[in-house]
């Protein structure tokens, strides 16, 4: 998921590894593999018949959140499942993290997100929510999530969360049945006030593994079709893709311009990028099964710097066309569908359609990109600088460097909470009354 205020999902570039040198900016949390729905492309197999034992306890939940909060204090949480609703406890667990500096994001089916539901996720802190629609057609819709009503329950959640000014995203798996709807399903998000449309390219793991990818050829061509919704977009909702980085490459060739450019999407896999099971291992990524270890044995910390399988992704070379391609370093492949078709994380990405030359200049990543380290030039105001430390530390070096710029240009000395308001209105659509949280004066 993306947020600033639903997150610009950046990656990193590949880096050598030191102790302490890597953070985890983004962990994703499958709380539990209990859902209402059986969807054909889940990647943790979820469903109305799994059991609610061997998840994680609060308490194991809270414990996990201290260790990850002391490698990094303003991590950005994505609370998922199976289904989230379905925890009780979820609340506590975006309340706990919140207050004690985390971002905390929730990515639902959208079929129990009632109006009760949503005013208890904002009171708990929770900045945003991620909604998964995968068609506009219910026989699509309806067929791939295997719940009858499921469309018409997820669309009456997306006008709650509008209403009730609750930032979203939406959520779409790309298939053969609905690349035809990509601009119209793009369209209709921005309609319901977005604030990002995610365009996700399947990885062939858990029940994902008896579908049918679609061919490099076709993710080639719906990527083009992303950029240029990208470009159509820009400022008014965030569009782009998830599972498929040589999206990148797409945007320098038809938008260099692109404000995204700040954010590589590298693969982040195991690097600034994590995920934790219902049953407390931690992996790479949602799609990349692989345990690195057990945090109800291993503290985060040690997983995290001490994993082989961590450590190889932050540090050895990637093979075939990914690792003489020109733009591995913003690029890169998806690790995770390098390792469901081949079972090497290092391989190609069998998705990719681009044959590199090999003999083409490196693209480098951009000077300040994902997780880079704040650099104030300008004299910030107290209270601007302490709502800037509220926003995840992924994005804080990026927002900072446009923040100013943006001051410089209208003549400004200081950096004011005002001024960020300004910011903020200054997007071609009226967000007023739903500034992102670091701008608002509700606190």
């Amino acid at each position: 998921m993306e947020l600033a205020p639903l997150a610009l999902l950046g990656e990193a570039p590949q880096q050598k590894e030191a102790t302490g040198a890597v953070i985890p900016h983004v962990v994703a949390w499958n709380l539990t593999k209990r859902c209402n729905l059986e969807c054909a492309h889940c990647y943790i197999a979820a469903g109305p018949g799994a059991s609610v034992d061997g998840e994680l306890q609060t308490d194991e939940i809270l414990r996990i959140t201290d260790q990850i909060l002391a490698l990094n204090p303003a991590p950005l949480f994505i609370l998922s499942g199976g289904e989230p609703l379905l925890r009780d406890d979820l609340e506590t667990i975006a309340r706990y993290a919140v207050d004690r500096g985390a971002t905390v994001v929730v990515g639902t089916n959208g079929t129990l997100l009632t109006e009760d539901r949503i005013r208890a996720l904002h009171a708990a802190g929770v900045t945003g929510v991620a909604v998964s629609i995968e068609s506009l057609d219910p026989t699509y819709h309806d067929r791939f999530r295997r719940g009858h009503g499921s469309l018409d329950q997820a669309l009456e959640a997306v006008a709650r969360l509008g209403t009730l000014a609750m930032d979203f995203v939406i959520q779409t798996t790309l298939t053969k049945g609905n690349r035809g709807e990509l601009a119209s399903l793009v369209a209709w998000a921005a309609d319901q006030g977005a604030v990002a449309f995610n365009a996700y390219f399947l990885v062939t793991t858990g029940r994902g593994a008896g579908m049918h990818a679609l061919s490099p050829i076709d993710v080639e061509e719906l990527l083009t079709e992303l950029v240029d919704l990208h470009r159509e977009y820009l400022g008014r909702m965030m569009v782009r893709s998830k599972c498929a980085p040589q999206f990148m490459r797409i945007v320098r060739e038809r938008v260099p311009d692109s404000p995204i450019l700040n954010y590589p999407t590298r693969c982040p896999c195991g690097v600034h990028y994590c995920r934790i099971t219902p049953d407390g291992k931690l992996t790479a990524c949602p799609y990349l099964p692989e345990p690195a270890g057990d945090l109800r044995t291993t503290s985060f910390g040690d997983v995290w710097h001490q994993s082989a399988l961590f450590h190889g992704l932050r540090t050895q070379q990637l093979e075939g066309r990914c690792g003489r391609c020109e733009y591995r370093v913003v690029c890169g492949g998806c690790r995770a569908r390098a390792f469901a078709e081949t079972g090497d994380y290092l391989a190609s990405d069998p998705a990719c359609a681009y044959e590199p030359t090999g003999d083409r200049p490196l693209v480098a990543a951009p000077a300040m990109s994902y997780g880079g380290a704040p650099r104030a030039e300008m004299q910030w105001a107290p209270d601007a600088e302490q709502r800037m430390r509220r926003i995840p530390s992924f994005v804080r070096g990026v927002v900072v460097q446009r923040v100013e710029a943006y001051a410089r240009r209208e003549g400004y000395e200081m950096i004011t909470v005002e001024l960020l308001q300004e910011v903020r209105k200054k997007m071609p659509v009226d967000f007023s009354k739903r500034l992102p949280f670091f701008m608002r004066h509700d606190d």
